[in-house]
């Protein structure tokens, strides 16, 4: 991986509009209703704060893989990926404690099968988001 010494800056927008919900924004991109979820007397069908967090691990590893795959010629006809964020009360505190995700990933030669499986570790191992939360993060992948 190409290592610059630069910083990125991102900035978000959230706009509260009535009972436990509010608009995020982010410039030229589609805003985003989200709301406290049903468990915390929130609103269902709505994203929540635990929702994304949980969607951005997520997201992170499945983007790191695709680069990752792209340098390295993989061929592979498809990547779907599940994950679950588990929330607990610890010392008083919600807060995220394991998030297990777990790829499924649809190479198109058996020969590639190994190296789908050193990507989606290497990809694991360079995820910033994971990098940056106290959340131990599980990777369960399945190559077929």
């Amino acid at each position: 991986m190409d290592v610059r010494s630069k910083v990125y800056l991102y900035q978000t927008t959230v706009r509260w509009t009535e009972q436990r919900k509010g608009i995020i924004s982010c410039a030229g991109k589609p805003d985003i209703e989200v709301a406290t979820p049903p468990e915390f007397k929130g609103h269902a069908n709505i994203w929540s704060p635990e929702d994304l967090f949980v969607a951005s691990v997520n997201i992170c590893l499945m983007t790191t893989f695709l680069a990752f795959a792209e340098r390295a010629g993989l061929a592979f006809t498809s990547y779907e990926s599940e994950a679950e964020g588990r929330l607990e009360l610890v010392e008083g505190k919600f807060q995220f404690t394991t998030i297990t995700l777990k790829p499924m990933i649809t190479v198109q030669s058996a020969a590639d099968v190994g190296t789908a499986k050193e990507l989606i570790e290497k990809a694991e191992a360079n995820c910033l988001v994971s990098n940056s939360i106290k959340t131990r993060v599980v990777v369960d992948p399945r190559i077929l």
